[in-house]
């Protein structure tokens, strides 16, 4: 009660502010936005205004649909400032059409003190662009924009939004510091391609919280330099699950430290928490303080996995091992059901083994109709074992 307590102090504090001032509003329909049209030059427009202004603002986008073909919305913002989405926010499903074919979407850079809310939907109109996508396999692909792509943001938080079918990430927060994602809906089919739900690196003191994750691809995406992460009460599935990484093919990339990962529930997923290393890969950074706890499992394949051999469609070189170290891993009570006969997967790097690993409480059960011995893989680690062993931790340990 005492955490949650300080939490909420904290977290309140700076947004006092702007619940004490007079608040200036825009509504959009007001500002000349019609119906049918687009309102991109409308919401920039009342976007520059609104981040000069001495005290605090607040754009309003009403009920009903509302078409924009893309916006770049820059701060910085003189006063705290909130974007309020009430309507349906709909993008041209032919990707042809984005005025800029190198920016996203949405992009919201530059900012402190931002608030976006509202209940309503940014809709992206992915189906079409899926089909394009063949990013895995060519490297000169179509670039695809990003839904929703938060840069460079302070003390903000983004709630009781949705963001839908995305035709690439639904959304980024890169280079930000203390903001909070919360009750925030993230839909996309399960087969939607490259369609991660929440994209977060370089950043610290983000929080997802009392969120829903369904998408094509990772739930949430965790990049290098992000510190002082936290994860809790999401729901993820469809998707891939919660990752750190993929990390290892840029030399530049920087330490991962405190991610928290605790009261989620992943349901059909094809990972449940994952750790992705490449092989043969530069990086050198290190990973450390993953909690990955009170997780619920519901027909999920690879519920837990650190995976040093990372090769997806087996487009790299695995002579090498990885050279990043991960160290300081609590795995504590996770339960629920495992369609793969693999509970848990360690598998660690031959050339930094993974260390202080703490595994505790475990109670998966097989529900694969297919049988197979139910069971874990261990290399490279050797993990101490604490409370309920279902199925035995690191039985045989390469």
């Amino acid at each position: 009660m005492a955490t949650k307590l300080i939490f909420s102090v904290f977290f309140v504090l700076p947004f006092l502010a702007y619940y004490a001032q007079a608040v200036t509003v825009y509504d959009i329909t007001k500002c000349g936005a019609k119906p049918g049209a687009d309102i991109s030059q409308v919401l920039s427009t009342v976007w520059k205004e609104a981040c000069q202004a001495t005290n605090a603002s607040k754009i309003v986008i009403p009920k009903g649909r509302w078409f924009l073909s893309q916006a770049r919305l820059h701060g910085p913002n003189k006063s705290p400032l909130e974007l309020e989405v009430r309507g349906t926010v709909e993008a041209d499903p032919d990707i042809n059409k984005l005025p800029n074919k190198n920016w996203e979407w949405i992009t919201i850079n530059y900012v402190n003190f931002f608030t976006l809310s509202g209940g309503g939907v940014f809709d992206g109109k992915g189906h079409d662009a899926w089909k394009r996508n063949d990013c895995h396999k060519n490297k000169n692909c179509v670039k695809l924009p990003i839904n929703l792509s938060f840069n460079f943001l302070n003390n903000s938080i983004i709630k009781d939004v949705t963001t839908k079918d995305s035709k690439n990430f639904h959304t980024n927060c890169i280079a930000s510091h203390n903001v909070t994602f919360l009750r925030y809906t993230i839909t996309a089919p399960g087969d939607s391609v490259n369609t991660d739900g929440i994209h977060i690196a370089r950043a610290s003191m983000v929080k997802v919280l009392d969120s829903n994750i369904g998408t094509g691809d990772d739930c949430i995406s965790i990049g290098d330099e992000t510190t002082d992460l936290h994860i809790e009460n999401v729901n993820c599935g469809p998707g891939h699950g919660i990752s750190v990484g993929s990390m290892g093919k840029n030399p530049a990339e920087k330490d991962v430290s405190g991610i928290y990962v605790k009261n989620c529930t992943f349901t059909g997923t094809s990972n449940g928490v994952r750790v992705k290393t490449w092989p043969s890969a530069p990086a050198t950074l290190r990973i450390s303080g993953l909690h990955f706890e009170d997780l619920v499992m519901n027909n999920v394949s690879n519920p837990v996995v650190i995976d040093q051999q990372y090769c997806p469609w087996n487009l790299c070189d695995k002579a090498k091992p990885s050279l990043i170290k991960i160290t300081e891993v609590t795995v504590k009570n996770v339960k629920g059901t495992s369609n793969t006969k693999e509970a848990i997967i360690l598998s660690c790097s031959a050339s930094k083994p993974c260390d202080n690993v703490e595994i505790s409480d475990i109670d998966l059960l097989y529900v694969n109709p297919i049988p197979a011995n139910f069971t874990t893989v261990c290399e490279n680690v050797k993990p101490r074992v604490f409370g309920k062993q279902n199925p035995p931790i690191c039985a045989t340990t390469a």
